[in-house]
């Protein structure tokens, strides 16, 4: 897991402005006027945006790695379709073998299409294309589901080639970090980056960062059951663990620390196995534990499904998360779209 540490190391000097990223200032200030210089050629029109035939909404980030948009897609698509609007999805797929756009479905291999798209599809019932060029994904989409009257742009905040209607941008409890730019901070571009609503990912008792607006919006996200990866109807909720079983959360996402900090908060405890984010699952990191039960994400659970070695283990069992949202985010998001 020599990866994981790693990152962590990384993600907490850049959590402060210690000496190390102060050497990596002069490299930062670099990245921010190519930026700059990105967002002034597409203002003056040197650079093309492309319109899709239907509003685009982009879900993402300026700070590296998860801060919960999977989970909050998810929700949007749910509240879309409450509201009559028929969604669909377009992402890139992280981690795929092929360059080209393609449709995903729910059997979908998670090499083929990366994961997260795998479990948009399996829990939205939408339509979800996957590919780098987001403009050539979108116009598969429409083709193959002209239904579809609102694209979601999973994580295409950079993507500027494609024109959008609403942006979101999502932030947890890590805030903005150190304030810099990659590599002296965790930013992948400043701060100040317009867009039209933000959301923090908290638990109950987090405060909202105060360097983040004031009109940023709470999310919040809950896991009451978990169900058996190799039996999904066989559940049980978290409040009735036994507590002289043990039991271990493993997590291979951007964050892992928020999934065990939920854990804590529903009361369970458990050890804690961090993974690299989007893990590949080429060793069973479960093979050697004495747990009795093992906790994962459903991210984790859309590979582990996929590896017979895996999938067949009855001490893994997947932490199903529900998405408190305040609503008044989806009255602004169809405001704008009409």
């Amino acid at each position: 897991m020599t990866k994981t540490y790693i990152t962590h190391a990384v993600m907490h000097a850049w959590m402060k402005r210690g000496w190390l990223t102060r050497l990596l200032l002069p490299l930062a200030w670099s990245f921010g006027a190519v930026i700059k210089l990105r967002a002034f050629l597409y203002r003056i029109k040197w650079l093309q945006q492309k319109k899709l035939a239907v509003p685009v909404i982009v879900v993402g980030n300026i700070f590296v790695g998860g801060t919960g948009k999977t989970p909050f897609t998810l929700w949007l698509l749910k509240q879309l379709q409450y509201t009559g609007y028929k969604p669909g999805v377009i992402s890139r797929g992280y981690g795929r073998k092929h360059e080209a756009p393609c449709v995903v479905v729910a059997q979908s291999k998670a090499v083929l299409v990366g994961d997260e798209p795998i479990l948009l599809a399996q829990q939205s019932s939408c339509p979800v294309v996957v590919g780098r060029d987001r403009i050539k994904a979108g116009q598969l989409l429409l083709a193959n589901f002209p239904e579809v009257n609102v694209i979601i742009a999973d994580d295409g905040l950079q993507h500027m080639a494609l024109a959008r209607n609403v942006e979101i941008m999502l932030f947890d409890t890590r805030g903005i970090g150190n304030g810099w730019l990659l590599p002296a901070g965790p930013l992948r571009e400043p701060v100040t980056r317009r867009r039209d609503i933000t959301v923090a990912n908290l638990n109950a008792v987090e405060e909202i960062s105060v360097n983040l607006p004031k009109d940023t919006v709470r999310m919040q996200l809950k896991g009451t059951f978990v169900q058996q990866l190799l039996d999904a109807t066989q559940k049980r909720d978290l409040s009735s663990f036994d507590k002289e079983i043990t039991v271990i959360a493993a997590a291979g996402i951007g964050y892992p620390e928020r999934f065990f900090a939920m854990l804590r908060q529903q009361g369970v405890k458990c050890s804690e196995l961090p993974l690299p984010d989007h893990y590949e699952y080429l060793n069973n990191p479960f093979e050697a534990l004495t747990a009795d039960m093992i906790l994962i994400t459903e991210k984790d659970a859309v590979k582990c499904r996929q590896l017979k070695n895996i999938a067949t283990d009855p001490r893994i069992w997947v932490v199903v998360v529900e998405v408190e949202v305040d609503v008044d985010v989806i009255e602004k998001i169809i405001k704008k779209l009409n």
